[in-house]
């Protein structure tokens, strides 16, 4: 079992910018690819960006590409999701995932999930 713990949502003005952490504890392991998934009210839980914890390959969704950024620190066993010039459609609950698959942006290949953190975009 892994357990996640997201973190660093909040209220903030179209624009800003915002960093979430997921940490990981439990039956950890290195090799397991992480995703970033956000989900809003009467919606399917969307693909936002996905690491390897082993060779450092990303992939994003296309309405986050070159906004948001992912990024881990393995010897802190956590993951990051840096966003940049949020703006309102980015209001949702998001999720850090852990699975055994390579990146992916089906959520259905992912084991593991933390209990989401609220991210707010005001205009």
């Amino acid at each position: 079992q892994v357990q996640l713990v997201e973190s660093g949502g909040g209220l903030v003005q179209a624009g800003d910018s915002l960093r979430l952490s997921c940490a990981a504890s439990g039956r950890t392991f290195s090799s397991y690819t992480m995703g970033w998934f956000r989900q809003v009210p009467g919606k399917e839980r969307d693909f936002v960006a996905g690491i390897s914890w082993t060779g450092g390959r990303t992939s994003y969704a296309d309405s986050v590409q070159g906004r948001f950024t992912i990024f881990r620190d393995n010897a802190k066993n956590t993951v990051y999701l840096q966003m940049n010039s949020l703006n309102p459609e980015d209001t949702a609950v998001y999720y850090c995932a852990a699975g055994s698959v390579g990146l992916t942006p089906r959520s259905r290949l992912y084991d593991y999930w933390g209990q989401g953190t609220q991210v707010t975009v005001s205009s």
